[in-house]
């Protein structure tokens, strides 16, 4: 991947050599930091696995200020332009974690970009915040007591204040140096996006210092951009740089990028038992062009997407995830088998989740205010 390709975080590229990135623009290899982070919390799932692989400033904002018992806040968004899917169900499990650590948790509904940059109709982006977002947030275990929800249209003041000021020392050649090609709705998207960051540092907004955003690695133009205007307004607004941390973005069941606009890609949390299994029997996998070969030969775990879920959603044991891995280049677990043990596991969660999510609607009003148009 050439240094010229710019991250396009309203797009569709699929980010396949981290390393590039890291080298790029500068992210540090998360497993420096986590020795220091078992000193005083068990590293998640993605942590330990390397999903979450780069971080900026994560023992500086996160883990040298919760050892001292000071305050740290979370700020992370999801761009309501289509279903809850399991990439973004990576996203919101990292928010749990942190929020069982006492971090505080504000998670922004992008719904104006949605509006600007997507296209999408304004009623439907809401509902979408509301009954897909919020909501599934809720269900998989987020407490909404001790979080913050908020849809960037409906915010006080001071945060449309700050995207006005962000403006006079942003130029356009250098958003473009970050993004590329930018428009009208670009460039207010961002800004917007610099103030999700920074706002929670505002006493307004409780005056966290310590800020951390979990991203996929999709999204790090808007880190870059926040960071830098951070540093602008040091002096002027007491802001400072907020850290980050960067996960892969688990493919979609046939290869390429996981979408929305995809329906084939993903398998949503709403989705029917039935289809969600057609779904998965249907994935891409990592098997040998016969049952022969893939018993002389072994399967080959790292194309399959199968395996992907194994490892992103479904096995949180690492010592199971190396059985299945060790059967499956082994040649004793074919790929069918494979699927069958994926589908008893996967269809268990979605019934749970599914009749939690639909208790998680009926409360959702009761945290969040959303637009009135």
């Amino acid at each position: 991947m050439s240094s010229e390709v710019k991250l396009d975080p309203w797009g569709h590229i699929s980010v396949k050599d981290y390393g590039w990135l890291m080298r790029t623009f500068g992210i540090k290899p998360f497993n420096e930091v986590l020795d220091k982070l078992r000193e005083i919390a068990e590293p998640n799932r993605y942590m330990r696995r390397g999903i979450v692989f780069g971080h900026r400033d994560f023992g500086k904002k996160v883990i040298n200020p919760l050892s001292k018992g000071e305050p740290v806040a979370l700020l992370t968004g999801f761009m309501p332009s289509g279903r809850f899917h399991f990439g973004h169900k990576l996203t919101a499990d990292q928010i749990i974690y942190y929020q069982k650590l006492g971090v505080k948790v504000h998670v922004v509904i992008a719904d104006a970009e949605a509006y600007a940059v997507r296209k999408m109709d304004r009623e439907k982006t809401i509902e979408i915040g509301l009954y897909e977002y919020i909501a599934n947030l809720i269900a998989l275990g987020l407490d909404p007591s001790k979080a913050v929800f908020y849809f960037q249209s409906n915010q006080k003041p001071t945060y449309y204040r700050l995207i006005q000021m962000f403006s006079r020392k942003v130029s356009l050649a250098e958003m473009e140096a970050i993004y590329g090609t930018m428009e009208p709705s670009k460039v207010v998207s961002a800004l917007t996006q610099a103030a999700d960051i920074l706002h929670v540092q505002l006493d307004d907004y409780g005056g966290y210092k310590n800020v951390i955003v979990p991203v996929g690695a999709d999204q790090d133009p808007h880190l870059r951009l926040a960071r830098d205007i951070s540093d602008r307004f040091h002096n002027e607004l007491n802001l400072e740089r907020p850290a980050s941390t960067y996960h892969m973005l688990q493919r979609g069941l046939d290869g390429n990028k996981m979408s929305s606009s995809k329906p084939d890609s993903t398998i949503f949390l709403t989705d029917d038992l039935e289809v969600a299994r057609s779904k998965l029997m249907k994935a891409l996998t990592g098997g040998r062009a016969t049952v022969e070969e893939q018993k002389q030969l072994g399967a080959e775990p790292w194309k399959c997407t199968v395996y992907d879920f194994y490892m992103f959603q479904l096995i949180d044991d690492d010592k199971r995830l190396q059985e299945i891995y060790d059967s499956c280049i082994s040649g004793k677990l074919l790929c069918g088998h494979c699927k069958r043990n994926a589908w008893s596991i996967l269809e268990k969660f979605l019934e749970d989740h599914q009749k939690k999510l639909e208790k998680a609607k009926d409360i959702v009003l009761k945290y969040v205010d959303p637009p009135k148009f």
